[in-house]
C-alpha cells in the first residue's frame, strides 16, 4: 500500500472508490440485485435532458417492396398494378424485379390511384419486360417485387425527385419518490440490530431503484394533467415500446413446436436470425424469466459461455452463440416474482436505448423532510427518468414460451 503526501481532492478516486450518484452506488451495493437494467445503463447510456418531455428521430431505409395488385400475363402486357407503403419510390428509370421468377423490368412511366373507401393506393407503371432476356413470367396477384436500382439512358433528364422522413417519437421523464422516516427515540436508541435510521435508508433505495427498474420495463408513456397545471407523467417502458413482439403462446407449429406456446432450438434459432437480429447490434442483451431460462438451458451446452461486462457492476450474463449474433442472457429476478413474465424474454440492443433524467434531478438523497414541529427523521430519495429507444426495431419482446419442444 503506497504512501500518498499532500492535500488530496475528489479527483484523485476513481469510480471503484468514489460513486457519482445514488444510482451508481445502488449497482455496487446489489451488483446482481433487483435492477440489473438500471445497472447496464448506468455504465454509460445516461444522457441528461432540459424538459420532461424528451424527443428523437428515428430513421430508417425503407425495403422498398411492392405486391402485385393484379395478376398479369406472361407476355404481352405492359401494364404492372402494384400496392405497398413504398410505391412511390417506383419512378421513370426504376428497375422493377419480380421475386419468384428473377424477371427484371424497366419503368418507363408510372400513374398514382389514391385510396378511395376500402380500396388501396396503387401505382400503374408502365414497364419494358424481360430486360436482358431473364424470364419472362406470369404474375400473381400479391406476388412480390422489389425495387433493384435505377437505369437512365444518356442524355436523359434527372429523373423525379425522392425524398423520405424521420419519424419523430417521444417519452416522458417520471418522478420517484420513496421516503424513509423514524422517530428520533428510535433513532437514539441503541438496538443489536443495528442503526434503525440507516437500515431504512438502504432499504429505500432497493425499493427505489426497483421501482425505476419495472418502470424501465412495464411503464406505459403518458402525461395526465388532472385539474391543476402540475401534470402526472409516465415514462414508457421497453414492453410498450418495442415493436417487434413475438406471441410464442399463439404462434401455433410457427416455431417447431407441436401447440401454443412451444419453440424448438431450431425453431428459436430461425427466430434469432430472421427477426431479432435482424436489425441493430451483433450482441444483445436478452432479460429472461425463469422458465426461459430452463428452455435456454438444455439447449446445446457447447453454445453457452459465461461472460462479464467490462464495468457492468458485476451483472452476470451467459453468452449464446448463432450464426447471426451473440445472445448474453440474464435470468432478471424481478421477472421471478412476476408470474406473467416467467415465459417471457426482452431483448434489448444497449447502444439504441438511453437513461434519460432532469438536469438536476437524478437519483438524490433529499433530507430533513419532516415537518418542523414532528419528533422524526425523515428523508427521501428522488429520481425525475425516463428511457429512450433511438429504434425500436433493434429490440425485441418474445412472450408465451411456455414449453421447449
Amino acid at each position: 500500500m503506497a504512501a500518498i503526501q499532500g492535500i488530496r481532492g475528489t479527483g484523485e478516486f476513481n469510480a471503484d472508490y468514489r460513486p457519482k450518484n445514488y444510482r451508481e452506488l445502488f449497482t455496487l451495493l446489489e451488483p446482481n440485485g433487483n435492477a440489473p437494467l438500471n445497472a447496464l445503463l448506468s455504465m454509460g447510456s445516461s444522457e441528461s435532458t432540459d424538459d420532461p418531455e424528451y424527443k428523437n428521430f428515428r430513421d430508417e431505409l425503407p425495403d422498398r417492396t411492392m405486391t402485385v395488385k393484379t395478376a398479369i400475363a406472361a407476355t404481352g402486357t405492359t401494364a404492372l398494378l402494384l400496392e405497398g407503403d413504398d410505391q412511390k419510390f417506383i419512378v421513370a428509370g426504376t428497375i422493377l424485379i419480380h421475386g419468384l421468377s428473377g424477371e427484371v423490368m424497366h419503368v418507363t412511366a408510372t400513374a398514382f390511384t389514391a385510396a378511395v373507401g376500402s380500396t388501396a393506393a396503387y401505382v400503374t407503371c408502365t414497364v419494358s419486360r424481360n430486360i436482358g432476356g431473364t424470364t419472362n413470367a406470369s404474375m400473381l396477384a400479391n406476388a412480390e417485387v422489389f425495387i433493384a436500382g435505377f437505369a437512365a439512358s444518356e442524355g436523359a433528364n434527372s429523373p423525379e425527385a425522392i425524398s423520405f422522413d424521420a419519424t419523430v417519437v417521444n417519452n416522458y421523464t417520471q418522478i420517484f419518490r420513496t421516503a424513509f422516516k423514524v422517530t428520533n427515540t428510535l433513532a437514539s436508541t441503541y438496538l443489536r440490530t443495528g442503526d434503525k435510521f440507516d437500515e431504512a435508508m438502504t432499504k429505500a433505495l432497493k425499493l427505489h431503484m426497483s421501482d425505476i427498474e419495472r418502470a424501465m420495463f412495464f411503464g406505459q408513456k403518458s402525461e395526465s394533467a388532472g385539474s391543476t397545471a402540475q401534470p402526472t407523467r409516465f415514462t414508457g417502458g421497453l414492453l410498450n415500446e418495442i415493436t417487434n413482439v413475438v406471441d410464442i403462446g399463439n404462434g401455433g407449429t410457427t416455431y417447431g413446436g407441436t401447440a401454443n406456446g412451444g419453440m424448438t432450438e431450431e425453431g428459436f434459432d430461425s427466430l434469432l436470425i430472421s427477426s431479432i437480429f435482424k436489425y441493430g447490434s451483433q450482441q444483445k442483451i436478452a432479460f429472461v424469466g425463469e422458465n426461459v431460462a430452463n428452455h435456454l438451458q438444455q439447449f446445446g451446452k457447447d453454445r453457452w459461455a459465461p461472460t462479464q461486462m467490462e464495468g457492468a457492476y458485476g451483472v452476470n450474463l451467459t453468452k449464446y452463440t448463432t450464426f447471426a449474433g451473440d445472445l448474453m442472457v440474464h435470468l432478471h429476478p424481478q421477472f421471478r416474482q412476476i408470474a406473467s413474465m416467467k415465459n417471457a424474454m426482452v431483448i434489448v440492443d444497449f447502444p439504441y436505448v438511453t437513461y434519460r433524467y432532469l438536469e438536476g434531478r437524478d437519483t438524490q438523497l433529499l433530507e430533513n423532510r419532516a415537518a418542523p414541529d414532528e419528533d422524526a427523521m425523515k428523508s427521501e430519495y428522488l429520481t425525475e427518468c425516463g428511457l429512450e429507444l433511438l429504434q425500436d426495431k433493434v429490440h425485441a419482446y418474445i412472450k408465451g414460451w411456455s414449453s421447449r419442444t
